[in-house]
């Protein structure tokens, strides 16, 4: 039973609709900005940041880790507003998917992201992303992160959906095969007119499986 009509979008957020909260360009920013040694930081950065992306630290107990571990000649406030100031909205696909969300109200939109509590939140309000979204599986609320199989079926238990009722949008191509697995329709999403056009083919007839996977690098 490969064909389904689509009920439920899963769209991913850091390289999809904004740029990432806090990836190595941020953090090589910060440490020319701030002038720290980035290669030290980052050793420091990949222990602490994916307990804080699934909420068990806040964002000041990873800064106190990562950075304010000896005297700087900055602030913390400075630091975490250039933090904060990293989230950029990329071209289009945002506005483009809150009109086409108008023209297809039975399809439900729901985002499953890996994000710290305080960026999460700072992203939602900054952005208005519930003008889009009408769920958020934050893995900073949720205790798990992408790749767990785990986050997608929780997404799909509160979307009380079947996989192939779901279609998932994610731009790294390894949490692309991970909802895949599970047998939601995963797509790489690559620029804002290959999403849209696959959008536009689906909302007017069923997703068939095997063709939308055959065309997952569009």
């Amino acid at each position: 039973m490969d064909l389904a009509p689509l009920k439920f979008l899963f769209l991913d957020i850091g390289g999809v609709l904004l740029t990432n909260g806090w990836g190595h360009e941020s953090r090589q920013a910060a440490a020319s900005e701030f002038g720290f040694d980035y290669a030290e930081m980052d050793v420091l950065h990949d222990f602490m940041f994916n307990t804080y992306e699934i909420g068990r630290i806040t964002l000041d107990e990873y800064l106190d880790t990562v950075i304010f571990n000896q005297p700087r000649e900055f602030t913390r406030e400075d630091f975490k507003a250039f933090m904060f100031a990293q989230s950029q909205e990329l071209p289009n696909l945002l506005s483009w998917l809150i009109e086409w969300k108008k023209e297809n109200p039975p399809i439900r939109i729901i985002s499953i992201n890996n994000e710290g509590r305080e960026l999460n939140e700072y992203r939602i309000k900054k952005f208005k992303l519930h003008r889009l979204f009408d769920a958020f599986i934050s893995s900073c609320e949720v205790g798990m992160r992408k790749p767990d199989p785990g986050i997608f079926r929780l997404a799909m238990g509160i979307a009380q959906a079947r996989p192939e009722q779901c279609i998932y949008f994610d731009d790294r191509s390894m949490l692309v095969e991970a909802a895949r697995k599970l047998g939601i329709k995963a797509m790489q999403h690559k620029d804002f007119e290959s999403t849209k056009t696959i959008l536009e083919k689906l909302k007017d007839e069923p997703i068939n499986l095997h063709e939308l996977n055959g065309r997952g690098n569009l």
